[in-house]
């Protein structure tokens, strides 16, 4: 039995416009259908689109790009935290998308494999089982990223903590601070200077996809960040 609870918590991590706010409470609604989260993390889930949709969308998609673009330590790329810019990343992107090739999930050109919610979307369609197995060996990544989320004070932190708690895993308590000011030019300092690993040690600096620059965005890899345009449950990813 597949389980869509995956996909859903990977809508809730999209790129934000009018089509998606409209639609994330359905995406609420279906999460409680299939009971795989419990009722205190639904109503974290529901609070979060309560919040976003009282929020001006300019500043929620200027706020999204500040948080997952801007700042390698956030970035929604699974392997941007296990490999960093190394070539070892460049072959686990092979590996993982030769194995949705396999299951007949076909990514679209501007999305790398490695992208959080094209993973989940993955999951969700495989067996609830092994969906919960799989994401299981991502569980130390999504809780450190949760965790760095709630220290920013980024709302988003309660998917990544719901994600963990599916992963076997348990959030760890930080108190939650107001959103942060950027400082862009630092931050592009430090981009340059000291990539980040989750895993705690430095990544090693090559020219690999994340580089200097441009860097991997939430829609994958080149000039512009591309993010999901599309509806709720039902369309086909950008």
């Amino acid at each position: 039995m597949q389980a869509k609870t995956f996909k859903a918590l990977g809508i809730l991590l999209w790129y934000p416009n009018e089509e998606w706010l409209t639609g994330a409470a359905d995406v609420c609604d279906l999460i409680e259908q299939e009971a795989l989260v419990s009722k205190e993390q639904l109503a974290n889930l529901r609070s979060l689109v309560a919040q976003l949709q009282e929020s001006d969308m300019l500043d929620l998609q200027e706020e999204y790009v500040d948080t997952f673009d801007r700042v390698r330590s956030l970035s929604l790329h699974l392997f941007e935290h296990v490999h960093g810019d190394s070539r070892d990343r460049g072959q686990a992107m092979v590996d993982l998308a030769e194995r949705y090739k396999e299951l007949g999930f076909s990514l679209a050109a501007s999305e790398l494999p490695d992208y959080l919610p094209v993973f989940l979307e993955y999951l969700s369609m495989l067996p609830k089982e092994e969906a919960l197995e799989e994401l299981t060996n991502t569980g130390h990544i999504l809780a450190a990223l949760g965790k760095r989320l709630a220290e920013r004070g980024s709302p988003y932190s309660v998917v990544l903590d719901t994600l963990t708690v599916m992963a076997g895993k348990m959030p760890e308590k930080v108190e939650r601070k107001e959103p942060v000011v950027v400082n862009f030019e630092q931050l592009d300092k430090e981009w340059e200077e000291k990539p980040i690993d989750f895993l705690g040690a430095e990544a090693p600096k090559t020219g690999g996809c994340g580089g200097n620059g441009g860097g991997c965005g939430s829609g994958g890899c080149g000039g512009g960040t591309q993010h999901p345009q599309q509806k709720m449950m039902q369309g086909a990813r950008p």
